[in-house]
């Protein structure tokens, strides 16, 4: 992994990407994407995880999050074994029409190292790039939010359910337990940011 994506500040807020092994459009299913969201739900109740931000998309998922009760490292770590493991067992005991070719894909994964004995969901690496400023937080806020407009999912950011778009937009969202970021302030972002905003 290169030296700029590690965490250095486990106390500081990063902006993360998990994505799925060989890009598999594991999330292109609502049980898959919910089951996200209850373990970022869970996380931030339990988990002592503060999230500022998400959205998921078929293969990957970004989040900037921070950690209170916890090593940041170990708060991922944690999130990505449970939410493999959940992601594995619903594959398994639900209707899932690639079933089996979604597995051998998992399975393929292992064979290059010996950390995982059967499966791997997730890549290894989470990308991590940490929050130094307030313009960074809302750019990749920004990111984050544009991306299913970018893959032509959805018109308006605050459209696509799976994104805290809605909660900085409407003030509520599918996952209700999202940080809000200050509003960015226009000496900070300029003022076209903040319109931007305004017509999500």
């Amino acid at each position: 992994m290169k030296e700029g994506y590690t965490i250095k500040d486990q106390s500081r807020a990063h902006f993360i990407t998990a994505t799925v092994v060989d890009w598999i459009d594991v999330f292109s299913r609502q049980i898959y994407r919910d089951c996200i969201i209850e373990s970022l739900s869970y996380c931030i109740k339990n988990k002592g995880m503060i999230l500022y931000g998400y959205v998921i998309m078929s293969n990957h998922i970004h989040l900037i999050i921070q950690s209170e009760n916890c090593e940041l490292s170990d708060l991922l770590r944690d999130f990505k074994k449970f939410t493999a493991t959940k992601i594995l067992d619903l594959i398994k005991n639900t209707p899932e029409s690639r079933r089996e070719w979604i597995l051998e894909r998992f399975q393929k994964a292992t064979f290059s190292h010996n950390r995982n004995k059967n499966y791997q969901v997730w890549r290894y690496g989470n990308h991590a790039e940490e929050i130094y400023s307030e313009k960074f937080l809302w750019t990749k806020l920004d990111y984050i939010h544009l991306n299913p407009v970018r893959a032509g999912l959805v018109a308006r950011a605050s459209d696509y359910i799976y994104s805290s778009a809605s909660n900085y937009v409407l003030g509520r969202g599918i996952l209700n337990q999202v940080s809000l970021a200050d509003n960015p302030v226009q000496d900070v972002l300029k003022s076209w940011t903040v319109q931007k905003y305004n017509n999500f």
